[in-house]
């Protein structure tokens, strides 16, 4: 069973058909909605703000999701993708939205919808990625505009991240 604390009288909430790993962490002010799935050794700690997740988004393994103490919180839409070992604090990522593998997203940027943060970058306080492009490098910088078929990929991800949970409670 997921490590689910509760912190000054908050505990986190989630919706039905999520799936934690054993050795995720879920802490205080946390509030998440259907079909997410945290995998191993990611934090979401809702510790000194709130966080806010939708339906279908996969933390992947290693991510970390925090927030900065009366100044910052944390907003993550629907069907979003934060990547392997991401680190996403104190900002605001909405819906359809893909964040890489490595990629950290400081206090008051926002990623806007159906927009990609590469594997790596670096979005710096303040920043807005634009919608339907890629940003990249460090700091992040708008490089391309996404293709046609981004949309499709991002649902394609968010639905193999719930069928992938789905093969763990079978065993």
């Amino acid at each position: 069973m997921a490590i689910i604390k509760t912190l000054n009288k908050k505990m986190p909430k989630y919706g039905e058909g999520s799936w934690f790993a054993e050795n995720a962490v879920l802490i205080g002010d946390v509030i998440m909605g259907e079909e997410c799935t945290v995998w191993y050794h990611a934090v979401i700690r809702g510790d000194v703000n709130a966080i806010v997740i939708g339906n279908r988004v996969n933390i992947q393994d290693h991510a970390m999701i925090h927030c900065t103490y009366q100044k910052a919180a944390t907003t993550i839409g629907n069907n979003v993708s934060i990547g392997h070992r991401a680190i996403i604090h104190g900002c605001t990522l909405k819906d359809n939205t893909l964040i890489g593998m490595g990629a950290i997203v400081m206090d008051h940027a926002i990623v806007e919808e159906g927009s990609i943060v590469a594997a790596g970058a670096v979005v710096v306080e303040n920043t807005v990625v634009e919608s339907g492009y890629i940003y990249a490098g460090v700091p992040a910088k708008k490089i391309k505009k996404v293709g046609d078929d981004t949309g499709e990929m991002i649902e394609r991800i968010a639905n193999n991240y719930v069928m992938y949970s789905k093969w763990y409670d079978n065993d």
